[in-house]
């Protein structure tokens, strides 16, 4: 039997170019708790800000649901040998959700058990995590405070917001299946400073100071808003990057141009009247007709830009 030649193959492609096309832009409504633990205010600011999309490849929008598939398989494992685990809160019979800062910054529980065997009595927040065998190294080998400040950042707000003292943090290694578990403590002061920082986020109307000013510094290699933040790449056009906007009372935010409040799906889009928050523009500001909604800039490599409601770009010098 003669073997078909070796070509890549159309159906792995097909897979992933349908995750790639049901792949939303990646922008929250608020800002997450998950994320809030990042060292790097700007980036936080800009996630915020709806500044950067995002655009994963079709293997990695995979792998990010085989971690969600994981947290269905824990939760089973946990009530296997008797724990009690309520992934959905019964007092709202939707997932744990909790909110702070007027409702711009919050998140989603995995889930809270009872009867975890270290301390049966005492509720616990679970949060579900997968690694790869170089992090699941690490994370065995220093425990969590030291190899993910950042997962550590997101329960301490999770505990601080319901209430509980406990957090469980359950990990896989996704390349052996092995385990590891870890109970953490609620840090009451800990906690008011991360809040504190998302409040600083929240109400800032400019970027706040980025972690490096170096582009090749490893951190900032690694964010996916380095092209707006180093390279002068232009940010996402919508309301959330746009200067009349501001966040408000209830998760809410106010376009002072259209004196309306906007929802989510108007926010994605934003309108003509869009002028940029002038900190994500990489020039000085030269001329600006407030009448005729227009601001004109010059921009890093001499050029001159007008962004208004026309759009029109001069390539004078």
């Amino acid at each position: 039997m003669v073997a078909l030649p070796r070509t890549d193959s159309l159906t792995v492609t097909n897979i992933y170019t349908a995750y790639e096309a049901e792949a939303s832009h990646g922008f929250r409504p608020h800002l997450g708790a998950s994320l809030i633990g990042k060292e790097c205010e700007r980036s936080l600011w800009f996630d915020f800000r709806w500044t950067t999309r995002c655009r994963f490849t079709g293997r990695m929008l995979r792998l990010f649901e085989t971690g969600q598939l994981e947290e269905i398989r824990l939760i089973r494992n946990l009530r296997r040998m008797g724990v009690t685990v309520l992934d959905i809160d019964p007092q709202t019979g939707r997932q744990w959700r909790v909110t702070a800062c007027n409702g711009h910054f919050g998140g989603s529980l995995d889930a809270a058990a009872m009867g975890v065997p270290e301390a049966p009595k005492s509720w616990h927040v679970c949060e579900f995590k997968t690694h790869n065998t170089a992090s699941f190294a690490a994370l065995r080998k220093d425990g969590v405070y030291k190899a993910k400040p950042q997962h550590v950042a997101q329960m301490q707000i999770y505990m601080h917001l319901t209430g509980m003292s406990r957090a469980l943090y359950l990990a896989v290694n996704k390349d052996t299946d092995e385990l590891y578990s870890e109970r953490l403590h609620a840090d009451g002061d800990e906690a008011d400073k991360l809040l504190a920082k998302a409040e600083r986020i929240i109400g800032s109307t400019q970027p706040l100071t980025r972690i490096s000013d170096d582009p090749t510094w490893y951190q900032c290699r690694m964010c996916s808003h380095h092209p707006v933040c180093h390279e002068g790449v232009q940010a996402e056009r919508n309301c959330r990057t746009c200067l009349y906007t501001t966040p408000i009372e209830n998760g809410h935010w106010q376009c002072s141009a259209n004196s309306v409040v906007l929802a989510v799906a108007t926010q994605l889009t934003g309108c003509v009247k869009h002028l940029f928050i002038p900190d994500l523009i990489s020039g000085e500001q030269i001329d600006a007709d407030p009448d005729a909604g227009w601001v004109e800039y010059r921009l890093s490599d001499g050029s001159l830009w007008r962004d208004g409601s026309d759009k029109t770009i001069e390539n004078s010098r």
